[in-house]
């Protein structure tokens, strides 16, 4: 790594712009070039103080803004940290996240929060088509990517779809390929939204509550019935959804 001497001087070199634009440059500079690879720690507010002699909201700013442009993951206590390339996921297409994951090279992780009957409140009876108050399957599941949280999935399910749902150990085996062999997906209906995240949010996807996530909301159907409902929310610095349509190249 350079010396706190050699990132002044090139501070110094950018003395047209202002003082903040100039620390984020010293900072892409070392990400541009692979000095600082992904999920390198790059110096805290108080070290780029000290080493770059700005104030403390100069450095927070341009921590702030490198967060908020996807170069850098901030982690509250931890530190900031360089960002690693985004993952994607296809946007209307009902893809396992596990496979997506695998097939950028990645190790993908499941933790289960929540896996239980419950009765279905008036929104969740409304999307599944059944009473109010009737036996719903729920599961609520952190998805990670190298250890990094990137997507919590909140699904409800018709117990009549997948009676057998509760008893699968989703740390192994997603939802997603559960389902689509259990009730083979005939149609879906997706709604997306960006949206700021919830205080428990927050905690499963280890983010600030003032960075935005992106949503998904997406229905289900084997035949025609109903088989699930889920929101799934990434955070949005982490994570980029994609979509094509139409005859993209000639045969």
């Amino acid at each position: 790594m350079k010396r706190s001497g050699e990132m002044k001087r090139e501070l110094a070199e950018n003395d047209s712009t202002p003082l903040y634009a100039g620390v984020k440059q010293v900072i892409l500079d070392r990400i541009h070039s692979g000095e600082w690879p992904p999920k390198y720690r790059v110096p805290s507010e108080n070290e780029l103080v000290v080493e770059l002699g700005v104030s403390k909201m100069t450095a927070n700013r341009a921590l702030r803004e490198l967060a908020n442009e996807g170069e850098l993951v901030r982690i509250q206590g931890v530190g900031s940290f360089v960002a690693e390339r985004k993952g994607y996921s296809a946007l209307f297409e009902v893809r396992n996240i596990a496979e997506e994951i695998a097939e950028r090279g990645h190790i993908h992780e499941a933790s289960v929060v929540v896996l239980a009957r419950e009765t279905a409140s008036p929104e969740i009876a409304d999307a599944l088509e059944l009473e109010i108050g009737a036996a719903v399957f729920h599961s609520l599941i952190v998805h990670s990517e190298n250890g990094v949280p990137v997507q919590i999935e909140d699904r409800f399910v018709h117990p009549e779809a997948a009676p057998e749902y509760l008893d699968q150990d989703f740390t192994t085996l997603t939802p997603n390929a559960y389902l689509t062999a259990a009730a083979p997906l005939s149609g879906s209906e997706h709604v997306v939204e960006a949206a700021m995240p919830q205080a428990w949010e927050c905690k499963l996807l280890t983010i600030l509550k003032t960075e935005p996530c992106l949503t998904i909301r997406r229905r289900t159907w084997s035949a025609k019935q109903v088989v699930s409902t889920a929101r799934l929310v990434y955070p949005g610095y982490r994570y980029r959804l994609e979509a094509r349509s139409g005859k993209m190249f000639e045969e």
